[in-house]
């Protein structure tokens, strides 16, 4: 029996068509870890993007036969991903939340100086649909354009949530930089 680990993605999709189970457990393999991490930094917890992750490669499979190649494997099964957390976080009523809701004191231990981790929390401590567009745009590297049509939002909407993210962001920042001038 031929490995599945050798094979270019378009045999990988014509097996995991064909229901080909090794070849369905070899494109989740290769593409869990960067989804997970992506629904995680989205949910914001790890049960939520467990569950996520679960029913977006559901979809996955579901919507194979409809993958039309226009853009990579990679990028098709992001979109996915993006769009399944986004569905969970509107149906919990957890996106978007108005500004005048937040709660402007979050505390965070931040430690001596800021590094790649404090700034991990900070991303972490904002309010759903802030770190969503945030990572979506700022990590992911996504135009606002993009994040509009995944979400399902508008530009303006988008623009408006990256803006208040950023501004959130510096605030639980303020005084934790470590300034060596």
């Amino acid at each position: 029996m031929a490995t599945h680990t050798g094979m270019t993605e378009p045999e990988l999709v014509q097996a995991c068509l064909q229901n080909d189970r090794l070849a369905q457990k070899a494109l989740y393999e290769k593409y869990k870890r960067a989804m997970y991490t992506l629904a995680y930094r989205i949910m914001g917890n790890f049960e939520d993007a467990n569950d996520v992750l679960q029913e977006a490669f559901v979809k996955i499979f579901r919507g194979l036969p409809s993958f039309r190649a226009e853009s990579t494997l990679g990028a098709w099964i992001k979109t996915i991903v993006v769009r399944t957390a986004y569905s969970k976080l509107r149906k919990e009523k957890r996106f978007f939340e108005p500004v005048e809701n937040i709660a402007s004191s979050m505390t965070i231990d931040w430690g001596h100086r800021l590094d790649a981790d404090y700034l991990e929390k900070a991303i972490m401590a904002l309010p759903e649909g802030y770190r969503s567009v945030f990572i979506l745009i700022e990590v992911e590297g996504y135009s606002h354009k993009e994040v509009a049509a995944l979400l399902d939002i508008s530009e303006g909407t988008s623009k408006s949530q990256l803006f208040y993210a950023k501004r959130k962001l510096r605030e639980l920042l303020k005084g934790h930089v470590k300034n060596d001038a």
